[in-house]
């Protein structure tokens, strides 16, 4: 016996010997990480860098971010502030909330900071988009594209979006099953996109397997940047080719027609404008472009027509005051197109739209309602830039070539302007006296649609079909959960509901709509 024990504790002490190694090891591992990225700090400047920590060798905090959502961001920020560097997908990271802070950032464009997207982004995107322009470039395709989303643009596009609504939302209703409102909203996305914005002649069958194509496109835009067999790399060119040859046919026929005649939707504008300017487009730039212009609309508007509806469920008080104010303004009454024998509303209804861009702005608590929808639930978290020289940000250094990224999230569930706790759903917060409180500089605490060089140029459009679509919903439908409990919201890669959102519609009756019952 006493042999045996011999062996067994010259075995576990060998055992306890290679962990105590193995320890040792990776403990200098981190330490020499660490100490790597202490010495990348720019010397030239006497301030140090942000606060927070760079995670393991190589793999940065990178798995802790993948576990742990958006509570990664809000816990770090809780321990080292508005500022604070990671380690993030191989690169550094300094981490930027708060409006002071933001506002640097995003009026640093071109001087302080660049736009910074994956490469992967950049090769199915293609070098023609406003997305990868910088400088003079960037200016000049936002001077065109600007036409796009001019209010005699807009004012063309609201009749056409409220009938896509109109008929969206009453399909619902005679669906008679549950809708999940997520998957809804990405297929009538891209319906008015392709439709409205680009002017694509499609049947339904077209218009489906086009948008399966371009959501495989979209899936796979931020992937490893290897183009060898069954990457997402190689089926996000293979869908981005075959959308491609698609607007190839649909460009040459838009060619073709009168150079003279008006032009009806945002690439027929693109076309005039860049003529008007003395220059003309290649069909390759143009193609580009238009898969470019799906891209923005797509997730991000979908994303948002999807908390419109789950944020009016939770809170009915709301649904009411719109309800009440469409009466005020001789809106309260839906169209009276109905299925025989109480069926519910035809979605195929012909009623003309009854709404223009003057009467919406005359809306404004939904417009609040909108307003607040995006604050509380901004569809996308945040935005990357690379800083192009060292600068300093709240008291740090931002040394030149680091990735910064600014949070919308972030800065908006910290902003102290408004009159109520920002974690709750008050759409009274961007009231008229509200807004003159904040001053100018408040604005920066509000960035759905980012600011600066690179904000959004379709943020109107975008409030546009919100707020018809508050419309249509509150004077055409109740609706309830299909689901025990309110879904998780997944914030990669865009805000979402884990399940969908899966609601059943109802027809409201006459009579709600006209008295403001609320649901």
């Amino acid at each position: 016996m006493f042999p045996w024990g011999l062996s067994c504790l010259s075995v576990l002490g060998a055992a306890g010997t290679a962990l105590l190694g193995a320890g040792l090891l990776l403990s200098l591992a981190q330490h020499l990480w660490t100490l790597r990225w202490t010495l990348s700090r720019d010397r030239a400047s006497a301030l140090p860098l942000p606060k927070g920590s760079m995670g393991w060798p190589f793999f940065g905090e990178t798995l802790h971010w993948l576990v742990q959502g958006s509570r990664f961001h809000s816990s770090r920020r809780e321990r080292y502030g508005t500022v604070f560097k990671t380690h993030l997908l191989g690169r550094p990271v300094i981490r930027v909330s708060g409006a002071e802070n933001v506002r640097r950032i995003l009026l640093g464009e071109h001087r302080l900071v660049r736009s910074q997207w994956p490469q992967s982004a950049h090769i199915l995107l293609g070098s023609h988009t406003l997305l990868g322009a910088f400088g003079e470039p960037h200016r000049q395709r936002r001077k065109v594209l600007a036409r796009v989303f001019s209010r005699g643009a807009l004012q063309r596009f609201v009749p056409r979006l409220q009938g896509a609504l109109r008929r969206e939302v009453r399909s619902w209703c005679a669906a008679r099953r549950p809708i999940a409102v997520y998957q809804a909203a990405k297929a009538l996305t891209f319906r008015m996109a392709a439709r409205i914005l680009l002017g694509l002649r499609l049947d339904e069958a077209q218009c489906a397997e086009l948008a399966r194509t371009f959501e495989q496109f979209v899936e796979n835009l931020f992937s490893l940047p290897l183009d060898v067999p069954f990457s997402g790399l190689r089926k996000g060119i293979r869908a981005r080719d075959q959308l491609h040859r698609y607007l190839e046919e649909a460009i040459a026929e838009k060619l073709r027609e009168d150079k003279a005649a008006e032009p009806g939707d945002a690439l027929d504008m693109i076309i005039h404008s860049t003529r008007e300017l003395g220059q003309e487009l290649s069909v390759q730039e143009l193609k580009e472009t238009a898969v470019e212009l799906l891209f923005a609309a797509f997730l991000t508007t979908a994303s948002a027509s999807t908390s419109l509806v789950l944020l009016l469920l939770q809170h009915p008080a709301a649904v009411a005051k719109i309800r009440q104010e469409l009466a005020a303004q001789g809106l309260g009454r839906a169209c009276g197109c109905a299925a025989g024998g109480g069926a519910g509303p035809r979605p195929d209804c012909g009623c003309e739209p009854d709404l223009s861009l003057a009467a919406l702005g005359r809306l404004r608590y939904i417009d609040c309602v909108v307003k607040e929808v995006l604050r509380l639930l901004p569809p996308v978290s945040g935005g990357y830039r690379t800083a192009l020289r060292t600068f300093e940000l709240d008291g740090y250094q931002i040394p030149k070539g680091w990735s910064v990224m600014y949070s919308i999230r972030d800065t908006h569930e910290t902003a102290t302007v408004y009159r109520s706790p920002p974690e709750g759903f008050d759409p009274e917060r961007f009231g008229a006296a509200s807004e003159d409180a904040r001053g100018a500089s408040g604005r920066f605490h509000y960035i759905p649609f980012g600011g600066g060089a690179r904000s959004c140029l379709g943020q109107e459009l975008a409030q546009a079909v919100l707020q018809l679509l508050a419309v249509e919903l509150v004077r055409t439908a109740r609706w309830e959960l299909a689901t025990p409990a309110f879904p998780a919201m997944q914030t990669v890669p865009i805000v979402h509901p884990a399940d969908g959102l899966r609601l059943f519609f109802h027809p409201l009756a006459p009579s709600a709509a006209r008295d403001g019952l609320c649901l």
